[in-house]
């Protein structure tokens, strides 16, 4: 190890997890001391990594004095628990000292009074931001600008709608965007949050206290909505969406554009499934991973149709379906004879265990002539009723035959 540049050391104590460790290996020796005080980049604070006695005090000293010993820092985490709230000064004083040099930067400190993170950290490096338990107020767009910035993350923060807006647009650069548990300060009966970005092409969104959400990004590529109660979503855009992710959403007017052409992946869980929804996803061609899980037709006798699926998708090399199989509906969802030429993977599922359960899995296997693997996701409560168990071992039965008939495919059982 002496034979080592003090530039290596400083890369290797930069992917040491934590900074109380860092602070031990530091004080090996000297040329260790100097890789941690010139090379060091990158530095993690977490409130659980030190003894439970020490007091807020102690802490904000030791970060301090970590912190002050190092040249070049470009990745700063401070994640503090709720029993720790520090004083502004020092916290200012560790984002003006790192701020020119500072990359990525994960905040999680209450701070008495509130500490304006944009402010400091405005027109500087900043590439990557992730605030948690923050307040934002009053964004400026024109002064606290984040010229460089590519990733925010917002949890747990307090902001307005407005600010919202204006603090996307102080971000010319930004490609992600996640939006957690935001507390979103209005005055208005229906809220309306409208985002607009030239330049974004991930979003993350949940649990957002609004019920209306514009978003205009002409390059989204990826949406993920999450655990969210809204009116209306629209996304205005050039048609460049390939993942789409919806999972425990209502949502009364859904608009994800018109074209449908690079969509390529479409993963929807625990979500009412209404006629025009599956008709503006059928319209993408070019799929390659389907997935409806969970899924409640707003029609009790609606059913999405294997043929369908072979019809719309013929690209499709990873399916996966888990919904409710109604009597007199079997029939209807294996009908017709496409086959589903691509799909590889199958994964099929249920809530509540039905003897046409065995049936449907067979009808649409015997769609599937390149299948590679087979997951069968079930549910099974803890006390089973006669008629339940017999169904279950009918089942059981009926999986048996079909792995003597397809030995080619793996077949693997996931229950809970």
């Amino acid at each position: 190890m002496e034979h080592l540049p003090v530039e290596v050391i400083g890369n290797i104590l930069s992917h040491i997890g934590t900074a109380r460790d860092v602070v031990v290996a530091s004080a090996t020796c000297r040329k260790w001391r100097e890789a941690c005080r010139k090379h060091l980049h990158t530095l993690s604070f977490r409130s659980d990594d030190w003894p439970r006695d020490i007091t807020t005090r102690q802490l904000e000293i030791l970060i301090t004095q970590t912190i002050f010993q190092t040249m070049g820092l470009q990745c700063l985490s401070i994640h503090m628990d709720s029993a720790h709230e520090f004083a502004a000064a020092p916290v200012i004083a560790w984002l003006m000292y790192t701020r020119e040099t500072l990359r990525s930067l994960s905040y999680n400190v209450r701070t008495t009074p509130n500490v304006n993170i944009l402010e400091k950290c405005g027109r500087q490096k900043l590439e990557a931001l992730d605030l948690d338990h923050n307040s934002i107020t009053g964004v400026e767009p024109s002064y606290q600008r984040l010229t460089c910035l590519k990733s925010l993350s917002l949890r747990h923060v307090s902001i307005s709608a407005l600010d919202l807006s204006l603090l996307l647009a102080a971000c010319p650069r930004i490609e992600s965007l996640t939006l957690d548990a935001l507390e979103i300060v209005t005055s208005d009966s229906q809220s309306l949050m409208e985002l607009s970005s030239q330049t974004l092409k991930c979003l993350y969104a949940k649990s957002i206290g609004v019920d209306k959400i514009i978003l205009e990004a002409d390059n989204l590529e990826t949406l993920h909505l999450n655990a969210l109660n809204l009116d209306l979503f629209e996304l205005i855009g050039k048609g460049t969406l390939k993942h789409l992710k919806i999972d425990d959403v209502s949502v009364t007017h859904l608009d994800i554009g018109e074209s449908m052409d690079h969509l390529q992946v479409v993963d929807v869980s625990n979500f009412i499934m209404w006629p025009k929804f599956y008709q503006m996803i059928s319209r993408a061609s070019k799929l390659r991973k389907l997935r409806l899980w969970g899924v409640v037709f707003d029609d009790e006798d609606e059913v999405i149709d294997s043929e369908s699926i072979a019809v719309s998708f013929p690209q499709l090399k990873h399916l996966s379906l888990s919904y409710e199989i109604r009597d007199g509906l079997l029939h209807d969802g294996l009908q017709g004879s496409s086959p589903l030429e691509n799909v590889d993977v199958l994964e099929l599922g249920w809530t509540v265990i039905s003897e046409h359960f065995g049936h449907w899995v067979f009808g649409i296997i015997e769609r599937c002539p390149n299948l590679k693997k087979l997951v069968i996701h079930g549910a099974i409560s803890e006390t089973k009723t006669r008629e339940e168990r017999q169904m279950l071992a009918n089942f059981t039965s009926f999986i048996v035959c079909l792995m003597r008939k397809y030995i080619q495919v793996d077949v693997q059982f996931e229950y809970e």
